[in-house]
């Protein structure tokens, strides 16, 4: 054999030792976990044979407590690039084979490389999660290779689509990277986040908890808000990626993607005619709106178990992409609260970084009232929405269906925060508030000396209604550019969207803005 042929089977069997990660046992191990292996998870979400590899051979360099002499190749985290449905995707992926899939220094140099590759190409990254944390035998050098892919995450914010997959554990300073990025998808049963595990919260606060209670997927999908999206299997999760990503440009420079579609852009819902109820205090569900308009009914909802009164996620109109944001009057009669101003704030923010126009829904009778929210800031996280709204330059179409009331009103994309199309249904109700509460402040003098009060309270309530509680005051002053026949509503919110595609609005220059954090 020449010498040419034996480097090539030496190759070869490099190969085939580097794809075995920790071996087999391990691998084994992984699998009776119900957790599939780093590779097995980058060939689920790839275009099938379109993975290439970097960094195979990258070995740790350790030497403290005899790490010199347990060295795998790849060193716990496979990193290339690949494609999703034809488009350029980089991806990484912890090995939980290979020392817990903890970050070493060359673990985090390998993830830093495919990140600036992501950046100077103009393309997304996913990061798959699945690590015991920190390697403890690295020391410092394991926390600064976390804080360069922190600061990775922070310069690639709002440039490329960041995506994490949280398919096990993800303990400590770890748990930073996914909550940089703009998408978090955890599993459920075999993932969880947290920064300091039971046995710590025990020592420190005297807690019995588990890591499930602690940080499972069910707790950050529903209770925190740390996880846009909670999964039953692995393959659910990659099946939610790819479609997630076809919602999404490459990068911010560019337009989203068009999806040619069979749904006539007139197709006119007659039961949208009917779906208000006759009561005001009824409710509906907003779900039934957005299904209605949208093409093929297709809607992908984002942070769906989380903060339920308001509705986000993505959909699209004759084919182009777009954010909905819409309250749900199901669900706490649709009230703004700290936890849905900072889910919708969050998300009409990622829409204007990536150029996805924003169709806003409306039906809101204001902010939630009490201690709890005023005590937890609702002021300062209610302002985090309307910051959103008016720094977004994205085209922005509100449709006001029911109840506009008050400082809700304001913050729901209305026509002063820069909306560039404002439209409301015949049942539109805008107004500082509703009857009840307007009629009890303006006539409560000439209420108490009436000899019927009750009589005298519906009569003015009926006043105030027929004043203020429709579309059309809005509208005489231009604040609500037409009032649309609710079976329309698609093909106006479409003629809107071809209206505004040559859109432009810049921003003052400044270094960059003080959110209400």
């Amino acid at each position: 054999m020449s010498n040419q042929l034996e480097k090539v089977k030496e190759l070869i069997q490099l190969r085939e030792k580097a794809r075995l990660g920790g071996g087999q046992k391990r691998i084994d191990a992984q699998h009776q976990k119900g957790k599939y292996t780093a590779r097995e998870r980058i060939a689920m979400l790839l275009d099938k044979g379109s993975f290439e590899e970097f960094d195979m051979f990258v070995e740790h360099r350790c030497s403290n407590f005899g790490m010199e002499k347990s060295k795998f190749l790849g060193d716990g985290v496979v990193t290339g690039y690949g494609t999703i449905e034809g488009r350029l995707v980089y991806i990484f992926a912890q090995d939980f084979t290979v020392f817990g899939g903890s970050l070493s220094e060359t673990l985090a140099l390998k993830i830093c490389k495919v990140m600036d590759m992501a950046m100077k190409m103009g393309a997304p990254v996913i990061g798959i999660n699945d690590s015991g944390g920190a390697r403890i035998q690295e020391g410092i050098n394991a926390l600064a290779g976390y804080a360069e892919i922190f600061q990775r995450n922070i310069l690639a914010s709002g440039v490329v689509p960041q995506i994490s997959g949280i398919f096990g554990p993800c303990a400590g300073g770890a748990v930073y990277s996914p909550a940089l990025t703009d998408f978090t998808i955890m599993t459920q049963g075999t993932s969880y986040m947290f920064l300091t595990g039971p046995k710590v919260v025990k020592t420190v606060t005297g807690e019995d908890v588990t890591q499930e209670q602690l940080g499972g997927a069910s707790v950050h999908a529903s209770k925190s808000g740390v996880a846009q999206f909670a999964v039953q299997t692995e393959e659910d999760g990659f099946a939610l990626i790819r479609k997630l990503l076809s919602f999404l440009p490459q990068n911010n420079l560019e337009e989203t993607p068009l999806k040619m579609t069979d749904d006539p852009i007139d197709r006119l819902e007659d039961k949208l005619n009917e779906i208000i109820p006759d009561v005001p205090t009824r409710a509906y569900d907003m779900f039934d709106v957005i299904g209605a308009i949208v093409d093929n009914g297709e809607f992908l909802n984002v942070h769906g178990d989380y903060a339920k009164n308001v509705i986000v996620g993505f959909a699209r109109f004759n084919g182009q992409s777009v954010g909905i944001v819409a309250n749900q009057p199901k669900f706490l009669a649709g009230v703004l609260d700290i936890n849905a101003s900072r889910k919708a704030a969050r998300f009409v923010r990622f829409c204007d970084a990536f150029n996805i126009p924003i169709v806003t829904l409306v039906d809101v009778p204001g902010f939630l009232p009490g201690t709890v929210q005023e005590y937890g800031g609702v002021i300062v996280h209610g302002a985090k929405l309307l910051y959103a709204y008016g720094e977004a330059t994205v085209p922005k179409i509100t449709v006001t269906l029911r109840k506009s009331y008050g400082g809700a009103h304001i913050v729901m994309s209305c026509k002063q925060l820069r909306g560039d199309i404002n439209y409301a249904w015949p049942s539109a109700e805008i107004a500082v508030m509703g009857a009840d509460g307007a009629v009890e402040v303006l006539y409560s003098k000439e209420i108490k000396e009436a000899d019927d009060p009750v009589a005298k309270t519906q009569e003015k309530k009926d006043e105030y209604n027929a004043l203020f509680l429709n579309p059309f005051n809005a509208a005489r002053y231009g604040y609500i550019d037409d009032v649309i026949e609710p079976r329309n509503t698609r093909f106006r919110i479409i003629r809107a969207l071809q209206q505004l595609q040559t859109k432009k609005l810049v921003n003052p220059a400044k270094k960059h803005d003080n959110l209400p954090l």
